[in-house]
């Protein structure tokens, strides 16, 4: 369900967000809904080893510290160090 909301906008802000929406084929509310949406959609985790724990793999490490020992063993022997 859609429900209108009034906004107030400069006029010089509005009149760009006007020409941009017309370049791009879409409605000033449409600008307007897609900018909510992204400000609200759930951030992603950005830290590597949180999203690790999430991926589905093989081997199961118990904690974090597990991960990132084998993590630093396997580079250790790629690269010789």
């Amino acid at each position: 369900m859609k429900s209108r909301v009034n906004l107030t906008i400069e006029e010089s802000l509005l009149s760009k967000a006007k020409c941009y929406a017309a370049e791009n084929q879409v409605s000033v509310s449409e600008l307007v809904e897609d900018y909510f949406k992204q400000l609200t959609k759930p951030k992603r985790k950005s830290n590597i080893f949180e999203m690790v724990k999430q991926l589905d793999i093989k081997e199961k490490f118990t904690d974090i510290q597990d991960f990132k020992k084998a993590y630093y063993e396997d580079n250790a022997a790629k690269y010789g160090f």
